[in-house]
């Protein structure tokens, strides 16, 4: 496995140095927090490991292409086709593909893929991956009241993803500091 998860982290990055998405600190956060979950909770963590570097593996061609709200889909089939290069049972795979198409939602067939949505929803609910979520956003467009609205939304969707207790705690208190500097930030 620990080439699989070698080359799903290769395959990320490039995609991320082709296409600038997901930010390579988001990409980190994301791994980083579901090996952390994966340990503590006891689970497969060669499938969190895989699971994490694939889940936006289609984020930033999707965006290129103007279909964004695609990107799970094409996630998925990228991580179908990148997994059949490898000799892993089918129920390793399905938990994988479940890693990647669930991450936006709370369909989850297996806890590693509840572990890899929990560990996404880290992306925006940390001040600082949320503050250079907007930044980011400011580069784009150059209308702040409007990328604060986007960026509310995305802190709102990760919070009402977000399952875990223990992730849950962890985040309160960004999650409120993040609410006050948006309505600080609207008046």
């Amino acid at each position: 496995m620990k080439e699989i998860i070698k080359k799903a982290e290769d395959y990320a990055l490039s995609e991320i140095d082709k296409y600038q998405l997901p930010s390579k600190l988001n990409f980190h956060t994301s791994n980083n927090k579901g090996e952390e979950l994966a340990k503590k909770i006891k689970c497969d963590i060669d499938i969190v490991k895989i699971g994490s570097r694939l889940m936006d593996i289609k984020l930033g061609e999707a965006k290129n292409i103007g279909k964004i709200q695609d990107h799970v889909e094409m996630g998925i089939k990228a991580t179908n086709d990148f997994l059949s290069k490898f000799n892993i049972s089918q129920e390793k795979k399905n938990k994988i593909i479940n890693c990647v198409e669930a991450h936006h939602n709370k369909k989850w067939t297996c806890i590693e893929a509840e572990i890899c949505a929990n560990a996404d929803c880290y992306r925006f609910l940390l001040l600082r991956n949320w503050l250079a979520f907007l930044n980011s956003l400011g580069k784009e467009k150059d209308d702040f009241d409007n990328n604060l609205i986007y960026a509310e939304s995305k802190l709102e969707e990760k919070w009402n993803i977000l399952s875990l207790d223990i992730c849950k705690k962890e985040l309160k208190e960004d999650y409120h500091l993040i609410k006050k500097i948006i309505e600080k930030a609207r008046k």
